[in-house]
C-alpha cells in the first residue's frame, strides 16, 4: 500500500484534511520528515518496518478519532499542550479570550479559569503576563493534565488546579480581577448531530443544556461574590449566543459586550457590573 493509497482511505471516511494527517501519522510512526514521505509518496511501503504501527493509526483516524486524541497533542495560544479524552481539544477561537485577557491584566492580577479542563487558557495568559491564576474543574483526570501542561511549560508556581463543580459555585475564595471560562454551551439537542470527531470529546465538556446557556447562568449567579469591584467575566460562546447572553447579563444586573473572533463571528462576552 503506498501513502497515497492510504491518503484515499482517509478521504473515503470523510476525514476533512486527509493528505495532512496521513503526513502527520506517518511522521508519527516512521520519524521521518513530511519532504521524506511526499519522495516516497507513490511507493510501497507495507513492507517497511513501521508501516503496521501507521496502519493502526489509519485505523484510528478512519474512524473518525480526533488527531489530536490519536497524537496526544495540541498546539494553543503558541504552545503545544498535552490532551487525552478527558479534556476538550483546545480551538483557536478561544484565543479569542486571552487575547482580550492580555490587554486587562496587570502585573500581580488574580484571574480564574473555570471549567478549565487541559488548562490552557490559564496557562497562555501566565505565560505571556505575570499572574496568578486559579483553575477549576470537576474532572480529576482533567485537572491532571492540566497540571502536567502548567509543569511543562514552567507556570506552574503562579497556578492553583482545584476541584469543583460550577453549579455549586465552588473552588474560588476572595476577589478575582477576571474570571474566565469557555463553559459547555452546545444545545443537548444537537449534541448528537455534531461532526464525527466530537462524539470522542467529553460530553461534560459541551453539553450546555436544553438551550445551552445553563452553565452561563450557573457562573454569574455562583461567582458574583468571587468578582472584584472593577473585575470582568470573560466567557466563550457559541456564535449564536450573543443576544441571549446579553439578556442572561442584564437580568442579573450586569452589563455585556461581545468580542469576535479573527473570522468576525461573535465568540466572547466581557460582563461586568453596571457603572451607573
Amino acid at each position: 500500500m503506498t501513502l497515497r493509497g492510504l491518503e484515499s482511505v482517509l478521504s473515503a471516511a470523510g476525514v476533512p484534511e486527509p493528505k495532512n494527517d496521513l503526513l502527520i501519522l506517518a511522521g508519527l510512526a516512521s520519524g521521518m520528515s513530511f519532504a521524506s514521505l511526499l519522495a516516497r509518496y507513490d511507493e510501497d511501503l507495507s513492507a517497511a518496518a513501521w508501516y503496521s504501527e501507521l496502519e493502526a493509526l489509519i485505523s484510528r483516524r478512519e474512524k473518525r478519532e480526533p488527531l489530536q486524541y490519536i497524537v496526544g497533542q495540541a498546539d494553543f495560544y503558541g504552545e503545544t499542550y498535552r490532551v487525552t479524552p478527558d479534556t476538550l481539544i483546545p480551538r483557536p477561537d478561544t484565543e479569542t479570550l486571552v487575547d482580550y485577557a492580555l490587554t486587562r491584566l496587570r502585573d500581580g492580577c488574580r484571574a480564574a479559569d473555570l471549567c478549565c479542563g487541559s488548562g490552557i487558557i490559564g496557562i497562555a495568559i501566565c505565560k505571556k503576563a505575570d499572574v496568578l491564576c486559579d483553575s477549576l474543574d470537576i474532572s480529576p483526570k482533567a485537572l491532571a493534565v492540566a497540571q502536567e501542561n502548567a509543569k511543562a511549560l514552567g507556570v506552574c508556581e503562579r497556578m492553583t488546579f482545584r476541584l469543583g463543580d460550577v453549579f455549586l459555585g465552588e473552588g474560588l475564595s476572595g476577589q478575582y480581577d477576571m474570571i474566565l471560562s469557555n463553559p459547555p454551551y452546545i444545545k443537548s439537542g444537537e449534541l448528537p448531530s455534531l461532526a464525527p470527531e466530537l462524539s470522542y470529546e467529553p460530553e461534560i465538556a459541551l453539553d450546555g443544556g436544553g438551550d445551552g446557556l445553563d452553565f452561563y447562568r450557573a457562573l454569574l449567579d455562583g461567582y458574583e461574590k468571587n468578582l472584584s469591584k472593577s473585575g470582568e467575566f470573560v466567557f466563550e460562546i457559541g456564535y449564536d449566543e450573543s443576544n441571549e447572553i446579553g439578556k442572561i447579563a442584564c437580568e442579573r444586573g450586569f452589563e455585556c459586550r461581545i468580542l469576535r473572533d479573527l473570522s468576525k463571528n461573535p465568540r466572547a462576552a466581557v460582563i461586568k457590573r453596571r457603572s451607573d
